[in-house]
């Protein structure tokens, strides 16, 4: 008999919001709103239900967790430096094997970074906000 700790609500909700911090504050440094509502379409990221379901364990949430604020934290960085592409990549792969779509690499976003010129985004967060 084998005892395994499931995922917990708290998890689930804080893989939602690396999920969402990916979309509103990575996606727009480095695409366009098109590009961006395309990874939409392709579910780029997206989790279901049965997703969770099949994530299920709590060493998986943990891995899950791990490897987006991972990479969240290599793509903040201020330079992308060729000494994070094994980390990146390992990350990237960890979140395919565990049923979660990431189609990139990390030359993708160095390539990106160059190309893309600073421009608003309907998918970046508010810079402030009025409350009425």
């Amino acid at each position: 008999m084998k005892i395994v700790f499931a995922s917990t609500p708290s998890q689930e909700q804080e893989i939602c919001e690396l999920i969402g911090h990916i979309y509103s504050n990575i996606f727009p440094l480095y695409f366009t709103d098109d590009e961006i509502s395309q990874f939409e379409q392709l579910k780029v990221l997206h989790i279901s239900k049965k997703q969770f379901d099949e994530i299920g364990t709590l060493k998986d949430a943990f891995q899950v967790m791990t490897s987006i604020q991972t990479v969240i934290s290599i793509l903040e960085s201020t330079e992308l430096n060729e000494q994070y592409t094994d980390l990146f990549n390992k990350n990237a792969a960890n979140l395919n094997e565990l049923g979660l779509f990431f189609p990139f690499e990390f030359e993708q976003f160095e390539n990106a970074k160059t190309m893309k010129p600073m421009m608003l985004s309907i998918y970046s967060k508010a810079d402030n906000e009025l409350l009425i």
